[in-house]
């Protein structure tokens, strides 16, 4: 008798099979666990696994407690892992230096993402949201403007030129200036800023030195992208191209990730639906300089990966960290963004801002699609 097994749900089943197969082969009884422990094992929550090898030998596997919602089994047997939702934060440096390392992110990003959509063949549906890391609104736009003008900084014709060689008191402050206007060069006409137009919050028209300077106009209707959009690569680099002209002293990647993901915050509440509980987050940031402490972004490196593991709901195992950034001879030592990224381990990946980004892009490829695998969806709720 031939009798193969790959689950036995129960002990009868398993010693019907067994008393089977003695029969046949005239061996002795075998003692199951229910007959020397008074059926304790067919109590159980567990199942038990039968695997018979080319060599007749039986090899029993203590099977996963499928009433474990942490264990991606339902209760029926089947896996409940795997992600087929993804949401992409790109916290980009708009300060003065990053001109040339947003082009590389902007050339590198369609590789990025055809790559993504050929890996994860069943994560198709992902939003993808940029952000900058200047800590203030254009609010002060008309002020930089009375300050061009102070100056003697702007051309007869009432225009605000990015480099005035005759004064270099006026590069900053013409370059600055740039933010007060809907199209680059003149500071005739500031423009008020937006509600959302705050740290954190989805950039969709960046504007200043090395801006888009235009409306990005997402598919979506919102501030970030998703699936629809007919040409992600051009709606991409509209939003990311967010310009060299920040109003702060400062830049604060850090503090523009918690605005971005804590519920109640301005800017999460300006984001929408752009965080969803059924999707993994892959969270990516580049900048030149470090996130300093007492100069940058408030709290702690623990304070902001607590942020982010509350808005995927304490999952931290939902969460993909990526950081490109200075050290090594490029821009500053970055000490509090590598404790950052470092504190997510396996689920966390950095590298230069002065560096290969296709080669960078390809390894976090690789541990998003894993993520995406190991990822368990929480029910929904009702």
């Amino acid at each position: 008798m031939d009798c193969r097994w790959t689950l036995a749900l129960s002990s009868l089943a398993f010693v019907s099979c067994t008393e089977a197969r003695q029969e046949d082969e005239g061996t002795p009884p075998m003692t199951t666990v229910s007959e020397s422990a008074e059926g304790t094992a067919a109590d159980t929550e567990s199942s038990t696994t039968m695997i018979e090898d080319d060599d007749d030998d039986i090899k029993l596997d203590v099977g996963i407690d499928t009433d474990d919602p942490n264990t991606g089994i339902d209760p029926d047997g089947d896996d409940m892992s795997g992600c087929d939702k993804v949401d992409f934060l790109f916290v980009i440096d708009n300060s003065g230096s990053m001109g040339p390392f947003q082009e590389n992110l902007v050339t590198n990003f369609p590789g990025f993402i055809n790559t993504i959509q050929q890996t994860l063949d069943e994560a198709q549906d992902y939003h993808i949201m940029v952000v900058d890391t200047d800590p203030a609104p254009p609010a002060d736009c008309p002020a930089l403007c009375d300050q061009v003008e102070a100056d003697g900084c702007l051309m007869p014709d009432g225009s605000c030129p990015i480099i005035n060689l005759e004064n270099p008191l006026c590069q900053f402050s013409c370059i600055t200036s740039l933010e007060c206007t809907t199209s680059p060069g003149g500071c005739n006409e500031p423009v008020e800023p937006e509600a959302c137009e705050i740290m954190g919050a989805g950039v969709v028209y960046p504007r200043g030195s090395d801006a888009s300077n235009t409306e990005c106009n997402f598919a979506s209707g919102e501030r970030f992208m998703d699936a629809s959009e007919p040409d992600l690569q051009a709606a991409f680099s509209c939003a990311a191209r967010v310009g060299t002209a920040a109003s702060g002293a400062s830049e604060q990647p850090m503090g523009a990730i918690v605005e971005a993901v804590t519920p109640g915050r301005p800017a999460f509440e300006c984001n929408g639906d752009f965080i969803r509980d059924d999707a993994i987050l892959v969270v990516t940031f580049i900048t030149d300089e470090d996130d300093d402490d007492g100069d940058g972004s408030s709290g702690t490196v623990e304070g902001w990966r607590q942020a982010l593991i509350a808005a995927k709901n304490g999952d931290d195992q939902a969460i993909v960290t990526l950081g490109l950034f200075g050290g090594a001879g490029c821009g500053e030592d970055s000490l509090r963004l590598t404790q950052f990224v470092d504190s997510w381990e396996e689920r966390g990946l950095q590298g230069s801002v002065c560096g290969d980004y296709q080669g960078f892009f390809q390894q976090a490829v690789d541990l998003i699609d894993t993520t995406c695998d190991e990822f368990v969806p929480p029910e929904p709720v009702g």
